[in-house]
């Protein structure tokens, strides 16, 4: 019994640590061409693959700009939670070409391709 305790633990581990070294890297948001967007009201949701991270986001467009982002659900871990000031920088530059936050990578790649989808 304990050594198929210890067994799951491991796969467990694999899994986790394969899933945050490379998929979560590999995910890349781009923005949509704005020139046609009419002001309005956007909603986007991404489900990140292989973990239990859901984001649903509602964006606010005027004059082919992101003028706010507003975080409707955020499913994720306690850490995963400090990924949701990336929206801040997402408005200041408009682009979402922006680094992770440190330690909440996964969120904070499924928060960007939610701001990505909901703009399409």
């Amino acid at each position: 019994m304990k050594g198929f305790f210890i067994f799951g633990v491991l796969i467990t581990a694999m899994l986790c640590f394969t899933c945050k070294s490379s998929s979560f890297e590999e995910i890349k948001a781009q923005l949509p061409d704005m020139d046609g967007k009419s002001d309005g009201l956007y909603r986007g949701d991404y489900v990140l693959s292989g973990s239990p991270v859901k984001v649903v986001v509602d964006v606010t467009v005027k004059d082919k700009n992101i003028t706010a982002i507003k975080i409707i659900k955020h499913f994720c871990s306690p850490i995963g939670k400090k990924a949701e000031i990336i929206i801040e920088e997402v408005i200041k530059r408009q682009s979402l070409n922006i680094d992770a936050v440190s330690g909440a990578t996964g969120s904070s790649k499924a928060i960007l391709k939610a701001v990505e989808k909901a703009l399409q």
